[in-house]
């Protein structure tokens, strides 16, 4: 699934957590250069207020710089806690927020090498570090002298004669350090600390877990094998197997690679095989297993939400949302359950009537091959003939220039003159009106070492405090399959959407004109509103008759095949909702409960089969995988955040529309400022209802969705 931020360590999510805010920067606090000062920690150097320097990283440089921030971090929170002065919102919250800088940069460097270049060697570091890293800042965030001086400026908060920004940001501060445990007393504090640190462990083993079981692949050594599969997935298979040292053709067992593979081969027992590796990662019961480790995070964050004083993981997680309830998410989600499942029944109808021709029940390794069938026989639409149309590099430009026409981005190639953390990785400078505003870094390959899925993520963000960070450094990280032997890359409809996707997010942090880093994040269900609004462009008629044009030939994408793609725009969406929402339905129903499911393999069956899972289908993430759920805490009772946002984006899309023009400035320019360009400096439902006029109106969605509205 598209991501919105990278996957952090647990530590990492600490610091930059929206709950820690101010805190979170307090653990962090600046020292002053030593020349001991391990390089981790230095400032960077270099154009665009310093870039990070991934050609001078050594990762047995970790420990002594995990070792090094604590040591200075604790000396600095200790120093800034003795100052003997009133307490004033400068010396306390704007001193916090102006911290920060050295671990930031420090957890900047080891979330990509934990996240896109992970080995045995980062693998080991991650499982001994991160949970002392853990600790140690949940101790300081814990630490009731700071929570002291915060409660202070709390309670005397309408006589500090502070702006609407300052205000939002000391009562989200003093909100969230009560949300996390300061008012505990010191032995609940104490029982919080050591479940964080077993949290993180679990986490670490998690992410190791799966990451080994998709490292895996299936090893195609007969040429008859291949029936059915496009020429250039071929090639890129092959590739795949020469690069492991191994002669014939190598399926990995990540998405971008299986996805292609059912869709296309005639070979039912080979998808059959192929299906199966790829839904058991994590489920083999073997030293891969994730079960028990997913049944021990359950049981940890259910003692530390009810130390907390939560009913439930999910209130906790929520209660920095904008759903703020889990009934009100959930509430969403069966809005849409019936219509998607009732869809599918009608997809495998279709399906089932081409199948019986090939004597066989359509079962969840055949539903990619024959919906694709059913394309064909509805629609006339091939994917392998739309593909030759979408080349990565295209798809790229399309995504520039649409930020171009509509927020005034611009976006030109500088690879080579800033250090990357692999020779594939493209870099950009980012102008909006003409001002630098960024460096966007872009890592589109699937490799040995990077975990799979999509996701964004900054290396530095903006804000106005102390007079820099003007300039962001953003990063977008995919899985595609590389083109081979010279061929350019080719991408799905369904991958060129990731690529907007991820873009969106981009978007979203390089529009940001906000003053206040702690007032930097969105809430969950916010995080994936402005990505999936970016997705809207993909298919309009300008981006697809300027870069949609045949990787041999150039010529443009025939306006006939064109109008089969909008004909069939609606066609399978019961299955992307369904195998969607099964896994943001089983998320919620995990966690909204205060008695921890202890076999999480039974529970999902039996959840799935309460709900009315179709039988010819798998959800897209199954619990012993769902790194959204059990590498970290970020989506913890939070998938449900993309049909949330989804919500909006339906709705914002419409705005759109309503003007005739698409790309109407206007409402481009109300999009930006009010809900890109402002990140948490007011509250994001009524940034919205000021964008809008109200309350976002779920028929939209319907609507996209091919689903009937009851109007």
């Amino acid at each position: 699934m598209k991501t919105g931020k990278i996957m952090l360590s647990a530590a990492a999510l600490l610091l930059s957590g929206v709950a820690m805010t101010a805190v979170a920067q307090a653990k962090e606090m600046k020292s002053g250069h030593m020349a001991s000062e391990p390089a981790l920690l230095q400032e960077w150097t270099g154009p665009y207020e310093g870039v990070p320097p991934w050609d001078k990283v050594k990762v047995a440089q970790f420990p002594a710089a995990f070792q090094a921030a604590m040591q200075a971090s604790k000396a600095e929170f200790e120093a800034m806690l003795a100052k003997p002065e009133a307490i004033t919102f400068d010396n306390t919250i704007t001193a916090s927020e102006l911290s920060g800088e050295k671990i930031g940069r420090l957890f900047s460097i080891w979330g990509v090498h934990s996240s896109n270049l992970s080995n045995p060697e980062v693998r080991k570091i991650q499982a001994e570090w991160e949970p002392k890293v853990s600790a140690f800042f949940s101790e300081l965030s814990l630490d009731a002298r700071y929570f002291q001086r915060v409660k202070y400026l709390y309670d005397q908060r309408d006589n500090l004669g502070l702006d609407a920004k300052q205000m939002r940001l000391l009562e989200r501060t003093y909100d969230g350090l009560v949300r996390n445990g300061a008012m505990l007393d010191a032995g609940k504090k104490a029982q919080v600390i050591s479940i964080e640190t077993d949290l993180a462990k679990k986490f670490s083993a998690f992410s190791e877990k799966v990451l080994a079981d998709e490292e895996t692949f299936i090893l195609i050594t007969d040429a008859a094998d291949l029936a059915g599969l496009p020429e250039s997935y071929v090639a890129a298979i092959q590739a795949a197997a020469k690069a492991k040292g191994q002669a014939g053709w190598a399926v990995v067992n990540t998405r971008s690679a299986v996805q292609p593979f059912l869709e296309n081969s005639t070979r039912r027992d080979l998808r059959e095989k192929v299906w199966r590796a790829f839904t058991m990662r994590g489920d083999n019961q073997n030293a891969n297993d994730t079960n028990d480790t997913i049944a021990e995070i359950l049981k940890l964050r259910q003692q530390r939400a009810e130390i907390l004083g939560f009913p439930t993981h999910a209130h906790y997680r929520m209660a920095d949302t904008m759903a703020k309830d889990p009934n009100k998410a959930m509430d969403l989600m069966m809005k849409v359950w019936p219509a998607a499942a009732a869809r599918v029944k009608e997809e495998v109808a279709d399906m089932q009537a081409i199948a019986n021709a090939d004597n066989i029940t359509i079962a969840p390794w055949d539903y990619r091959f024959y919906a694709e069938k059913v394309r064909k026989a509805k629609y006339d639409l091939d994917q392998e003939a739309v593909k030759p149309y979408f080349q990565l590099d295209n798809m790229v430009a399309a995504m520039f220039d649409a930020a171009g026409k509509l927020y005034g981005m611009s976006f030109t190639e500088n690879t080579g003159t800033v250090p990357v953390f692999e020779p594939k990785v493209r870099t950009f400078e980012v102008k909006r009106d003409g001002k630098v505003v960024g460096l966007f870094y872009l890592d589109n390959f699937a490799r040995a070492g990077k975990r799979s899925g999509a996701w964004m993520t900054t290396y530095r963000s903006q804000h106005k405090l102390g007079g820099k960070n003007d300039i962001v450094l953003a990063s977008n990280n995919n899985n595609f399959v590389p083109g081979a032997d010279g061929v350019p890359t080719l991408i799905s409809i369904d991958d060129a959407s990731t690529l907007f996707h991820e873009f969106g997010h981009a978007i979203h942090y390089l529009n940001y004109d906000i003053t206040w880093p702690g007032l930097g994040g969105t809430p969950r269900d916010f995080v994936e509103y402005p990505s999936q609004v970016n997705e809207n462009w993909l298919l309009t008629p300008y981006v697809l008759n300027t870069y949609a044009k045949h990787y041999k030939t150039g010529e443009p994408i025939p306006a006939a095949l064109v109008e089969k793609i909008r004909a069939s725009d609606t066609f399978n969406q019961g299955f992307s909702t369904v195998e969607y929402l099964s896994s943001a339905i089983l998320d919620m129903k995990l966690h909204n409960r205060s008695e921890p499911v202890t076999d999480p393999r039974a529970f999902e069956r039996d959840t799935l089969a309460e709900i009315g899972m179709p039988k010819e289908m798998a959800m897209r993430h199954r619990l012993p995988q769902f790194n959204h759920l059990f590498a970290d805490d970020g989506y913890s009772a939070g998938y449900y955040s993309y049909l949330w946002s989804e919500t909006m984006d339906a709705d914002t899309w419409a705005a759109f529309t309503e003007k005739g023009d698409v790309w109407d400035k206007e409402t481009a320019e109300r999009f930006r400022s009010m809900l890109l360009a402002t990140g948490n400096e007011t509250d994001r439902i009524e940034a919205y209802r000021a964008f809008r006029g109200r309350d976002p109106d779920v028929k939209y969605i319907m609507k996209k969705r091919g689903f009937p509205t009851g109007e």
